[in-house]
């Protein structure tokens, strides 16, 4: 039996066709916090990664449509670098 683990950090990118682009950032925007175009992240508890994760599949085409969920134990379990992009506006500091 696979060990169930609760994980209470994920990030969310995704590609998906132009048509359903606002239905699945609105969903990603109501459990997680914006990044950078199409990348959210956030704490979040199992319940809302069940529900997220249901509401995308509602949403989006499997056969066209690209969505990765990554899941965390927490924020301090993962290191982040990012190259390039240091003008960039993202969600994180557009209203700094």
């Amino acid at each position: 039996m696979a060990k169930k683990y609760n994980y209470n950090y994920a990030f969310v990118f995704y590609d998906v066709n132009e048509k359903r682009v606002q239905k699945v950032f609105k969903i990603c925007k109501k459990y997680l916090s914006h990044f950078q175009k199409s990348v959210f992240r956030g704490e979040t508890t199992p319940s809302q990664l069940i529900r997220l994760r249901s509401e995308l599949s509602q949403v989006i085409d499997e056969e066209e449509d690209f969505v990765c969920i990554i899941k965390l134990m927490n924020d301090a379990v993962y290191e982040e670098e990012t190259l390039g992009g240091k003008d960039m506006v993202n969600g994180e500091n557009m209203f700094l």
